[in-house]
């Protein structure tokens, strides 16, 4: 294997791997415990984390503190979901078949497109999948990215692209935490595969989608929408702006933030772009008595067909956490989704309002949904620690994204009580 590769050695081979992150010599492990004794180690060691079960969170930035109601976990821990495996076989996984197709539905309904599939580990993955279907339809090979994305999506993005030419990712800065159209306009050409857009963006403002789409759709480029989930209860589906692709992180139907992962990709597009659509789409046929039964319809990764034909090798389907994301918008419905989202609205408006009496300086005036970014007078690492000790986790330092030093984004979900944030600003004026 090392001549196949060129190598000569097999530390070669964690070569990208830095020096000093490599081990040497011999651990130094303590001996042996007991069952009791090492229970009781490992509760003292996870005692030492700050979660959000024992803390206010008011971080945000891609994983919310959202509520999640008892029969979402009761439905995903029974037996034949929790253990089943991916649905290769149609014959032996119905139910999980069908649970997928209802999911499917259920995020076409979300984002007000005709089709999605049920295979991303999460938003970041889910753009960049969609960056290639763009490729694909289009023929195309730049991206644009309007006003504030997510950079760990951005990330993401640049990590599945690999080494890109200088160029070929071109992002618009924002102005007042939106896109710059014009700046928008003079970047996009014919060119441009696809414009990426984030609604609520990073910062949390809202976006325009109808004049972001405009401005894409006059170049002959496609949209993609970062689409919050639950925005998506008050705020017009990217469908219904007319863009062409939506992806969005499902963390926020029914999962805990659980520090950061397993998270869960959302991806819908449009009826003409399905043949190119990445992972797996579930569908609903009939069988030769006439009884409904559910098949893997379309399955364009490498491991399914011929591997010069595949659009994606992306090869999970994230049931589980799918299926969570399942039960929780059938319980939810549209309404509760819509009246969920309108808390979030209200709880992060009252946030602001109270901390306008505090040292923290809020940067936007624009609308917002449940986030928005603030200025510390000192800097981000120490005001973390220091809200941490009074009980709050407030989010990470997000000064690349707004230009402006010592700035971070807060969140208040509809889980965040008056008392709570209440409480929040008086610690804030203490500790600064």
């Amino acid at each position: 294997m090392l001549a196949s590769l060129g190598l000569s050695d097999v530390m070669e081979l964690f070569s990208e791997v830095p020096e000093d992150a490599r081990p040497s010599g011999a651990f130094r492990l303590p001996g042996p415990l007991s069952e009791m004794d090492l229970l009781a180690h490992m509760r003292d060691i996870a005692a030492e984390n700050v979660g959000g079960s024992h803390t206010v969170c008011l971080a945000g930035g891609g994983v919310y503190d959202h509520y999640s109601p008892a029969v979402v976990d009761y439905v995903i821990q029974r037996g034949e979901f929790l253990t089943a495996y991916t649905s290769y076989q149609p014959e032996i996984s119905q139910g999980f078949l069908a649970a997928m197709y209802e999911f499917q539905t259920l995020v076409c309904e979300l984002y007000g497109l005709d089709v999605a599939n049920a295979s991303l580990y999460d938003v970041g993955t889910g753009l960049a999948e969609a960056a290639l279907l763009a490729y694909e339809a289009t023929g195309r090979d730049r991206i644009v990215l309007a006003g504030a994305v997510n950079p760990a999506y951005v990330a993401c993005l640049r990590t599945v692209l690999g080494s890109e030419p200088s160029g070929q990712v071109v992002a618009v800065p924002q102005t007042d935490g939106t896109t710059d159209l014009g700046g928008l306009a003079k970047a996009v050409d014919d060119t441009v595969a696809c414009v990426v857009v984030q609604q609520p963006s990073f910062l949390g403002t809202i976006e325009d989608l109808h004049a972001v789409v405009s401005v894409a759709k006059a170049a002959g480029a496609l949209t993609v929408v970062c689409a919050d989930p639950i925005a998506m209860g008050i705020l017009e589906s990217p469908g219904a702006c007319g863009a062409e692709i939506a992806v969005g992180e499902g963390q926020a139907l029914g999962l805990p933030m659980s520090y950061g992962g397993p998270l869960l990709g959302l991806l819908a597009t449009t009826r003409d772009l399905v043949r190119a659509l990445p992972g797996r789409v579930v569908g609903k046929t009939v069988d030769s008595s006439d009884r409904p039964g559910y098949v893997l319809t379309l399955q364009t990764r490498e491991q399914h067909i011929r591997r010069e034909r595949a659009s994606s090798n992306i090869c999970t389907n994230q049931g589980l956490c799918a299926l969570a994301a399942t039960v929780y918008m059938c319980v939810m419905g549209a309404s509760g989704l819509r009246r969920a989202a309108a808390l979030c609205v209200v709880q992060s408006h009252k946030l602001r309002d109270l901390i306008a009496s505090t040292p923290l300086e809020t940067l936007n005036e624009a609308p917002f949904f449940q986030e928005f970014a603030v200025r510390s007078p000192i800097p981000v690492p120490e005001f973390q620690r220091r809200l941490a000790a009074k009980g709050f986790v407030v989010g990470g330092d997000a000064s690349e994204a707004t230009g402006v030093e010592n700035t971070l984004l807060l969140c208040a979900t509809e889980k965040r009580t008056e008392t709570e944030l209440e409480a929040f600003a008086a610690a804030v004026r203490e500790v600064l």
